[in-house]
C-alpha cells in the first residue's frame, strides 16, 4: 500500500471546507447530515485518497445519524487509535493508506462482528458497483 501524503495547503483544496475539519483536523459532523448514499451495491472511498474502506452489503441502519457499518474491506486499510477527547474514552477509526479521520468504532453493532463502524458522511465517496 502506497501512504498518500500533502502537504495541509494541498489537503485544503481538495476538500471542502467540512470535509477538511473532519478528516484532517479530526472533526465530527452534524448527525442525519450526510448518510444519503445509495442503497445499490457498490464501495465507500476515502474522500482524500480513494482507497476502498467499506463495502455496502455491511452498511446498516444504526437509527445515530452517521454511516455505519459492521466491517471495514479490508483492516489493512482502516486504522484504529485510542482517543480520549471529549472526556471519553473511545477507538478512533482513520484511514491506513491517507490518515483521515474517518469516524469511531464501538462495540454496539450487529452480528456477525458486533461492530459499528460510525463514519462522517464527509469522510467517504460512494462508488456504484459496475456490471
Amino acid at each position: 500500500m502506497d501512504k498518500v501524503v500533502k502537504p495541509d495547503s494541498e489537503w485544503r483544496e481538495m476538500l471542502s471546507d467540512l470535509a477538511y475539519k473532519v478528516t484532517r483536523k479530526h472533526g465530527t459532523e452534524r448527525a442525519f447530515s450526510h448518510d444519503d448514499f445509495p442503497k445499490e451495491p457498490g464501495t465507500y472511498r476515502c474522500v482524500c485518497c480513494d482507497a476502498p474502506l467499506f463495502d455496502q452489503a455491511t452498511k446498516f441502519d444504526s437509527g445515530t445519524g452517521w454511516p455505519s457499518f459492521f466491517a471495514p474491506i479490508s483492516s489493512e486499510l482502516v486504522g484504529e487509535s485510542e482517543d480520549s477527547s471529549w472526556f471519553m474514552r473511545r477507538t478512533e477509526v482513520h484511514c491506513n493508506r491517507c490518515d483521515a479521520h474517518l469516524g469511531h468504532v464501538f462495540n454496539d453493532g450487529p452480528a456477525p462482528t458486533g461492530l459499528r463502524y460510525c463514519m462522517n458522511g464527509v469522510a467517504l465517496t460512494f462508488e456504484p458497483e459496475t456490471e
